[in-house]
């Protein structure tokens, strides 16, 4: 039996979603969707002017995100989503009643982040962002059943932290 659920992976930005998403989506052998890309042109542009957004601004992108898990469940695809779902709120929206989706959430301290996203080049979120990040992110409860990672690895480290605790067997080496 192949593996059957979808991933929204989490995190703060500069936490590795996208890295860490790309490559288990890539050992797991299913779809792969940048949330971020999903964002209206209004909110990236107000990201990268250093505007945190709104839960207004996030709620047609977490709808957006949420469409397109419910196309992937319709299809009875598997898949893994990046949204950095900082609060329960916006998880509600995408996890809800989905007993197919499941959360793992990218864990880090706030100084590694940094040194991380200090690091990147050419991606709309400046660093100076961060703080908003961490002042927004409601942390998921037990009951959300997340898989929790910590981030302080390698991302192969991570990634196969992440398959050992889905208790799944790669379809790609990591």
């Amino acid at each position: 039996m192949g593996f059957n659920t979808i991933l929204v992976v989490m995190g703060v930005s500069g936490s590795g979603k996208t890295t860490i998403a790309e490559m288990l989506a890539g050992a797991l052998g299913v779809g792969f969707l940048e949330g971020d890309d999903l964002h209206p042109s209004s909110n990236v542009e107000k990201m990268k002017n250093g505007t945190a957004l709104t839960d207004a601004d996030r709620l047609p992108w977490l709808q957006a995100i949420a469409h397109r898990i419910d196309d992937w469940r319709t299809r009875g695809e598997a898949g893994v989503v990046t949204c950095s779902a900082l609060k329960r709120a916006y998880r509600e929206i995408l996890i809800g009643y989905r007993p197919d989706v499941r959360l793992v959430y990218l864990k880090g301290s706030r100084e590694l982040i940094h040194r991380r996203m200090a690091a990147r080049h050419g991606h709309f979120m400046p660093v100076g962002l961060l703080d908003s990040q961490f002042a927004t992110l409601e942390e998921p409860a037990d009951d959300e059943q997340p898989v929790v990672v910590d981030v302080a690895g390698s991302p192969a480290e991570i990634v196969a932290e992440i398959i050992r605790r889905l208790g799944v067997a790669p379809q790609a080496s990591v």
